[in-house]
């Protein structure tokens, strides 16, 4: 049986004793994820900016697991309004051009702590 294993981005470590993914076997899920330009270690006041990073730091999530984003299955965005998806949808198409072949992805409006939004993954590497 296939040991569990932590997954972290690094300099993005959550607050709480938990870490951003883990992985069993080929299956990762990834906690949630915002939108802090790992770089400069901020979190851009531009809404655009912020989903730009997010997606970059889905993208480094993947390669730490040892997949890309094309092993996605599952995408879950936390909005903190529903009028922020209009930031979402450029970066989603520019992660998944091919429109047959997309993610599926459940948006929700909540109290994100972080920035507009975060985002959860669910992949299967392989």
């Amino acid at each position: 049986m296939a040991k569990r294993e932590s997954i972290n981005l690094p300099g993005m470590a959550h607050g709480a004793p938990i870490p951003m993914g883990s992985k069993i076997g080929n299956t990762v899920y990834l906690s949630g994820i915002a939108g802090r330009d790992q770089e400069k270690n901020v979190m851009a006041e531009d809404p655009a900016e912020q989903a730009a990073a997010m997606f970059k730091n889905v993208r480094q999530f993947m390669e730490i697991a040892g997949g890309t984003p094309d092993d996605i299955i599952h995408m879950r965005i936390l909005l903190k309004s529903a009028d922020d998806r209009k930031y979402i949808d450029p970066e989603w198409q520019k992660m998944f051009p091919d429109e047959n072949s997309r993610p599926a992805r459940h948006a929700l409006t909540t109290d994100v702590r972080q920035g507009f939004f975060q985002c959860e993954v669910v992949a299967v590497i392989g």
